[in-house]
């Protein structure tokens, strides 16, 4: 389905609860709810939600990374996997 099949008014959810329930659950796809005819929030299954909240997560991470690496907060890889070695007996 495409994005503009899932655009629907809060009265269509209202309706209709059950039913976008399921698909959410079989195809994942949101649904866009508008009230007084203007986009009002986005509908998704809970997987969708898990997987989006994941991906920021990294995102936030890399960013992270990104910025570490930028100020020079970094270890050397040698030293640091011999440091974990000694300290885990390896």
């Amino acid at each position: 389905m495409s994005l503009s099949t899932h655009i629907k008014p809060i009265s269509y959810l209202k309706a209709n609860a059950a039913k976008i329930a399921a698909e959410l659950k079989a195809d994942g796809e949101a649904y866009i709810i508008t009230q007084n005819g203007e986009a009002a929030m986005v509908v998704q299954s809970v997987a969708e939600y898990e997987q989006t909240q994941e991906t920021l997560a990294m995102l936030k991470m890399l960013a992270q990374s990104d910025k570490d690496v930028k100020h020079g907060k970094v270890l050397d890889a040698k030293n640091t996997l011999a440091n974990l070695r000694k300290r885990r007996g390896v």
